[in-house]
């Protein structure tokens, strides 16, 4: 311990700030690749990639809903909550109380948000998993969310885009996380099912390993993917620790796999929004959009200071 920074400094700042003033400690964020700093309304603009070096970083649902929907105007679909701590699980702390601090980190009841809304005038349902909720962790209400959201696409007779984001299915819940593979793969189906067929886009982020890459992650009709995320069932820590062999540059990687035939294409997160409409619009045989609505601009929602 160092008496002068963990004791002297904290006195003498305690002393000179005034109990009145406070300054937001999120006004600027740290680039995880090139280490640079950059303020948040620049970083909002750009969807949360780094205008130095193009790193994508994590993006919460809502955020990218706003920017994803005509206008950032959608509707947020309700989900039906599933028994809370089945097993009564613990570990080092108690599933609930994990629970707790998820939805105190992140503002949010669960690891999946579902929403209905336009995207260049077409109707879409879209879920996207938030990967700083126990890390976007595949348990009963990730499940849940899947098959409602399918169930909404068929009512509506739109498509349905997923951004997976997860570390793989939650421990915590034990077999009943695993079901949920078999089940959102049936609940899936009904889209192929339904007359005519209905698009199931899926967008790949960073990351998206374990039993969701081995789920409704690979489902998909069409795979876009963003720049350099990760994505694989077993991480190539796991595969270097197995095989003891130093694994190549890239490997498991968005343009790795582009490269091998596992996704269809690697698109920019600023860029996702036309490409996903253009999809769309092309699976459903529907006619091309008029001069400028695919290209038209989002409204910008103010940001706070």
């Amino acid at each position: 311990m160092n008496w002068i920074t963990n004791f002297v400094r904290p006195k003498i700042k305690s002393i000179l700030q005034s109990p009145d003033s406070s300054t937001p400690d999120d006004l600027w964020s740290k680039c995880d690749e090139c280490g640079s700093i950059i303020y948040h309304r620049e970083l909002s603009f750009s969807q949360n990639v780094c205008p130095n070096c193009d790193h994508h970083m994590q993006i919460s649902p809502k955020q990218r809903f706003e920017r994803l929907f005509d206008g950032g105007v959608y509707e947020d679909i309700p989900i039906p909550a599933p028994i809370v701590d089945p097993l009564k699980f613990r570990d080092q702390k108690r599933y609930g109380d994990r629970l707790r601090a998820a939805r105190k980190k992140t503002h949010e009841s669960e690891a999946m948000l579902v929403a209905e809304g336009k995207i260049c005038h077409q109707t879409f349902i879209v879920a996207a998993q938030d990967f700083r909720f126990m890390g976007g962790s595949m348990g009963m209400y990730v499940g849940n969310s899947i098959v409602m959201a399918c169930q909404k696409a068929v009512e509506k007779d739109a498509p349905l885009v997923l951004f997976a984001a997860a570390g793989g299915a939650r421990m915590q819940e034990g077999i009943l996380s695993l079901m949920q593979m078999p089940r959102v793969t049936v609940a899936l189906q009904t889209l192929k099912q339904n007359k005519p067929p209905l698009p199931y886009i899926v967008v790949l982020t960073h990351p998206t390993t374990g039993g969701v890459t081995a789920s409704y992650a690979m489902l998909g009709d069409v795979h876009l993917a963003e720049p350099k995320a990760l994505i694989c069932f077993a991480g190539p820590r796991v595969i270097e620790q197995t095989i003891r062999e130093k694994l190549p540059e890239g490997f498991q990687r968005s343009e790795h796999l582009l490269e091998h035939g596992m996704i269809d294409r690697v698109t920019h997160r600023q860029k996702m929004r036309d490409e996903i409409a253009s999809i769309a619009r092309m699976l459903m045989n529907k006619p091309a959009p008029i001069k400028g609505e695919i290209t038209m601009a989002v409204e910008q929602r103010p940001v706070n200071e």
